[in-house]
């Protein structure tokens, strides 16, 4: 069947799937035999893939306070690192599991892909219990293929020490200051620097969204690609600067060298989502108590805006044969209050169920950052983050492209508005190439 066109404002724009493939959901799977059939016992068997630590502890919790229901995690590699390829190549062989980690951004990609199944007939309330714009991530043409786990408010993390160390006496408010101090810094010591400019496009992502430069839109039916715009290429020109005055390092995201250069106090601060904190607690162990949380840098101190950099869902993949009791367990992983205490300790969310902001693990101080209580900082900035941002359902490709033009750009290969204008050519090819309708191609 032809692709229909796109019909709805948010990623809904899946309409390059048939409903058929959509809702392929029943015929086979890794977690039980005929749908609403339980194993021996009548237990009901799940499997749940994902990477992220504290998920395992929450299966845990559930398993025991559920005896008719087990669910088992498996643990897999991150999602940019072969767990999205992994969940979409057994759902394309009929034995995925029933629940995986996915992240808004890559939902679009998976229901295009006919790799998720419509659990709207099983969530009842649920949707009462979220922020209105998770639930949005999870719905797509009006259906509703998983549960919001987290939002990700971005931050600065930085060095108070070292900061004093450089005559940095406050955090930078604005760009306009971590430009200043960055110039500062490295003119002090040229093997020093404020911060890294890595090569994750999602990070990248949260930077345009905070600045209003979105990337894919929907109307007349048609995808609207505008990585390139004009914001976008505001927030490119911004960056580009401080690379050409070599005022950025340009370690690889989340590699070694970066943890490296964290630890030794080469590079001095990083901005980050919310879940960051417990990977640099883990990675950068010798600053201990000395590292602190403050907003993340604006563009405008009178109407300050903050962005996003992730979230995820528990998604209901093709071929599960207990959909009912896999969007339960999805709910009660995203409100109970001791699943969600661990999430926010272990996992490092900020969580998407409106019950969770009030988990006492949120006022907890945090020895690493020396008792400083640092959800306080991301509850103040997720007043302040735009929830119309839209994802488009070529993400893997777009990022995969954006990603390899951002480590371009870090060492001088390329420059962020050639790498804006080269991956919006490639996105809106990859749209056409799916057959869907795209404004201006």
């Amino acid at each position: 069947m032809k692709p229909s066109p796109v019909t709805t404002t948010l990623v809904a724009a899946l309409a390059a799937v048939t409903a058929s493939t959509l809702l392929a959901g029943c015929s086979s799977g890794s977690s039980g035999g005929a749908p609403g059939s339980a194993a021996a016992g009548g237990t009901v068997e799940l499997e749940f893939w994902g990477w992220a630590p504290g998920y395992d502890q929450a299966v845990a919790k559930f398993n025991a306070s559920h005896p008719n229901v087990r669910v088992t995690f498996g643990k897999t590699a991150s999602g940019s690192k072969g767990g999205y390829t992994k969940m979409l190549t057994a759902a394309k062989a009929g034995n995925a599991p029933c629940l995986a980690q996915v992240g808004y951004e890559t939902l679009p990609s998976f229901a295009a892909a006919g790799a998720l199944t419509d659990i709207s007939r099983y969530t009842g309330d649920a949707k009462s219990q979220f922020a209105e714009w998770t639930w949005k991530q999870v719905t797509i043409g009006g259906q509703t293929y998983g549960i919001p786990v987290d939002t990700a408010p971005m931050a600065l993390f930085y060095r108070k020490d070292l900061f004093a160390r450089y005559g940095i006496t406050t955090p930078p408010v604005t760009w306009a200051e971590y430009a200043a101090d960055a110039a500062k810094v490295h003119a002090a010591d040229p093997t020093v620097y404020l911060g890294d400019f890595g090569n994750d496009a999602y990070n990248y992502a949260g930077l345009a969204w905070q600045a209003g430069a979105k990337w894919f839109g929907t109307g007349n039916d048609q995808w609207q690609v505008s990585l390139d715009s004009a914001a976008n290429k505001k927030v490119a020109g911004y960056w580009q600067d401080l690379l050409d005055r070599k005022l950025l390092k340009a370690d690889p995201s989340y590699d070694p060298s970066l943890y490296a250069d964290l630890t030794d106090g080469k590079i001095l601060s990083d901005v980050n989502a919310v879940w960051n904190a417990p990977t640099l607690a883990a990675s950068v162990k010798s600053g201990a108590g000395q590292w602190a949380v403050a907003p993340m840098p604006v563009w405008d101190a009178a109407n300050p805006a903050y962005g996003n950099d992730g979230g995820s869902a528990t998604a209901v993949l093709k071929g599960c044969a207990h959909p009912k009791e896999a969007a339960e367990f999805a709910t009660w992983m995203s409100t109970d209050p001791g699943s969600v205490g661990d999430l926010i300790t272990v996992t490092g969310i900020y969580p998407a169920a409106t019950s969770g902001l009030a988990n006492p693990a949120l006022g907890k101080p945090d020895p690493f950052f020396g008792g400083q209580v640092i959800f306080d900082v991301f509850r103040a900035a997720s007043a302040h983050i735009a929830t119309d941002w839209q994802w488009g359902p070529t993400m893997t490709q777009t990022s995969t492209d954006l990603g390899d033009g951002l480590g371009r750009a870090g060492t001088g290969g390329a420059t962020l508005p050639g790498v804006l204008a080269d991956v919006q050519g490639k996105t809106v090819a990859g749209l056409k190439q799916q057959g869907l309708a795209v404004a201006g191609g």
